[in-house]
């Protein structure tokens, strides 16, 4: 058995991805499951019956399958680059950004990029729910002096919320770019031409039941 935590994971997904920044950054070493969602594997179906990524067992049988709880997890263990403490704003300043990412702006974002899996939704009008919210980022990094959200270094707030305005820019790259968000366009290339973010977004083989996952973090694995 294993004395590593395992994480089930699946590389397009935002909540897996900000799990795998926190997990990569904190230098918290795990075996890696990359899941095909719709294959999913009975070893992820056992840990956690509710059956999407990420999910993290931890080696005393712990399991965590919420990806904030992960980060916080990860980052309570070793925080090297201060994602839990940023010059400005505080923990709950930072949470309750990611609640609102987490819930208005999600629910408005899959309301545009999936609109024939939500008939009974007005695409149009989540669109402007989740521009809205995106104004809101603009508006805040234009507001101060630094490129991130909360300081000049990159904090719990930005990896967590990154993930998600990433999925909305690829809905159409071009509307993305004509949008008035020089400071958002600019932070969301920051973070993606970033050596954390390129070193967690590794193409895998699917994990197949009875057989060992790959170790993680990656080598390349380095913080901004």
């Amino acid at each position: 058995m294993t004395t590593l935590p395992v994480l089930y994971s699946f590389r397009r997904c935002p909540y897996a991805m900000r799990a795998r920044l926190a997990l990569a950054v904190s230098g918290q070493a795990c075996e890696l499951r990359e899941v095909v969602l719709r294959n999913k594997p009975e070893g992820l179906l056992q840990a956690s019956p509710k059956a999407t990524v990420p999910v993290l067992v931890l080696p005393g049988g712990e399991v965590l399958e919420q990806s904030l709880d992960i980060m916080l997890w990860a980052l309570r263990q070793h925080d090297p680059e201060g994602w839990l403490t940023p010059r400005d704003g505080s923990m709950q300043d930072m949470l309750a950004l990611i609640a609102e990412c987490d819930g208005p702006f999600k629910q408005a974002l899959d309301r545009c990029k999936y609109p024939s899996r939500y008939p009974d939704s007005d695409a149009a009008t989540a669109c402007t729910v989740a521009v809205q919210w995106l104004q809101t980022l603009e508006a805040q990094l234009a507001g101060q002096a630094y490129p991130y959200l909360y300081g000049p270094q990159a904090s719990l707030a930005d990896m967590a919320t990154a993930p998600f305005v990433r999925q909305f820019a690829g809905i159409d790259a071009t509307c993305w770019t004509a949008q008035p968000w020089p400071e958002l366009q600019a932070w969301l290339a920051r973070w993606q031409a970033s050596a954390l973010f390129n070193s967690v977004m590794h193409k895998l083989p699917p994990w197949v039941d009875g057989t060992q996952g790959v170790p993680f973090p990656h080598p390349a694995a380095a913080a901004e």
